[in-house]
């Protein structure tokens, strides 16, 4: 069974920055793509970035992160980073890190197979 850690959330003001990590409990990342969603109360969980795990794998984001979000990897601790510049409000949400995934259906939360406990992030206007 593989558990994913995700750390880093917290409250930060808007126009502020806050750096989320996930990794695998006790092994390297598995399958194909290693993603980041978010869940506001209310609402549908949400793609926000995704990232191929082979060794320079390319990344996708949603349009609503894109130029603010940047999503990594740094093999030797193995572990996958989101940075989140100039957040907004609106991305106030619970985020969850998620591995597995196939790149069809890459912005899919129901194509990845293991996923974190989330990470709160809030951010105050």
């Amino acid at each position: 069974q593989v558990q994913l850690s995700e750390s880093g959330g917290g409250l930060v003001q808007a126009g502020g920055s806050l750096r989320l990590s996930c990794a695998p409990s006790g092994r390297t990342f598995v399958g194909y793509l290693t993603g980041w969603f978010r869940q506001a109360p209310g609402k549908d969980r949400e793609f926000v970035a995704t990232i191929i795990n082979a060794l320079g794998g390319a990344s996708y984001y949603a349009d609503s992160v894109k130029g603010r979000f940047t999503i990594s990897r740094d093999n030797a601790k193995n572990t996958v980073y989101l940075q989140m510049n100039n957040l907004k409000p609106e991305d106030t949400a619970v985020y969850y890190c998620a591995a597995g995934g196939a790149y069809r259906n890459r912005y899919t939360p129901a194509s990845y197979d293991y996923w974190g406990q989330g990470t709160q992030v809030t951010v105050s206007s």
